[in-house]
């Protein structure tokens, strides 16, 4: 199992600075998300910072670009970063991309699968110079003359992992993608019943299984050592696991543990804007359902315990403050007890 690193960042230098936290703890990658900056940048500056770790978009919101933005963006960062670079791409919910983005939406999972086969078709013509011709239902490109060309990326292409939470988003990954995000709002149970029957379906429309392919598992985990680190994680959580609970994309998760009518608490209170109600509606059953909580080796039990064979890689974060030869055993620790990776099919 690959052990990740992600974070809230308000500026393009703490994204960098947090790529180097990353590295010097000793993850494996390291992740940007689209909040307060630009992904991709926080991408380029993170590995113009480091040397090993990976980098990614975590994610990056797809719908609202274009592929071929996307296309050009991922090559230079492929390059730039030496091979290193994850494409991570998202859908976003739809008043997000209607109304904070000002795009089109429709049909989800399918524009999602399309984008993906979009940019692949960019990458190949670029590779091979053969004509790029890509028409499908959402998206058309048809032209790329020379001057525009890039050429073959001499690392190669980035691999591209789809976040998805419903079965349609998880299939279409488990076809087009090289792997999964999956989404913090899930659980041990959701992953088992939902998520991974979801991904083995869509692997098999392209005859493939899920060897080889990434699985990156939820995140919502919180360690200290004292009362009050954990009681400050675990509010943090709580807020989270209320925001998304209160979203309907999202109530799937909490209607296959039988929770639907939290979904409408959380909804109701949303859109009233109570938001600083809503946290207390989580009960300790369902923040130990989302989250793993305890001691840092606790925490690394746990998640050996839920996600062993089921995902490849985690993220966990790690204050820089932490002392570093215990996370470094910890860490070891946790790629030996989790095993080889996903469960194959």
């Amino acid at each position: 199992m690959k052990i990740d690193a992600s974070g809230y960042c308000s500026s393009i230098d703490m994204a960098g600075k947090a790529g180097v936290v990353a590295e010097r703890i000793g993850h494996d990658g390291w992740w940007a998300t689209e909040t307060q900056i630009d992904p991709f940048l926080a991408c380029a500056v993170a590995a113009e910072r480091t040397e090993r770790i990976g980098i990614g978009t975590g994610i990056a919101v797809a719908l609202a670009r274009n592929p071929m933005t996307v296309a050009v963006q991922a090559n230079d960062l492929q390059a730039l970063s030496a091979g290193r670079f994850l494409l991570g791409l998202g859908s976003q919910v739809k008043p997000h991309v209607t109304s904070r983005y000002s795009m089109q939406w429709s049909k989800p999972a399918a524009r999602m699968r399309e984008f993906v086969l979009a940019i692949r078709a960019i990458w190949r013509a670029w590779a091979t110079g053969e004509a790029l011709s890509f028409r499908g239902e959402f998206y058309r490109h048809t032209l790329m003359t020379p001057f525009f060309d890039p050429g073959p990326n001499p690392y190669g292409n980035p691999m591209i992992l789809l976040a998805g939470v419903g079965p349609l988003m998880t299939e279409a990954a488990g076809e087009v993608a090289d792997g999964l995000l999956c989404h913090p709002f899930s659980t041990e149970r959701y992953l088992r019943e939902v998520t991974l029957p979801a991904l083995q379906r869509g692997r098999a429309k392209a005859g493939k299984t899920t060897a080889g392919f990434e699985i990156s598992g939820p995140s919502m985990i919180v360690t200290g050592d004292s009362e009050p680190e954990l009681a400050a994680g675990v509010q943090a959580v709580k807020e989270q696991i209320a925001f998304y609970g209160s979203t309907p994309a999202y109530r799937g998760v909490l209607d296959l543990h039988g929770w639907g009518q939290l979904h409408e608490e959380l909804n109701g209170m949303a859109a009233r804007g109570e938001w600083d109600r809503m946290p207390a509606a989580i009960d300790d059953e369902v923040l130990r359902t989302f989250a793993v909580i305890g001691t840092p080796e606790e925490a690394v039990a746990e998640i050996a315990r839920r996600y062993r064979g089921l995902v490849t890689r985690i993220t966990l974060a790690i204050p820089e403050d932490r002392e570093a030869e215990r996370w470094d055993g910890l860490l070891g620790s946790l790629r030996a007890l989790s095993g080889p990776g996903a469960t194959e099919s």
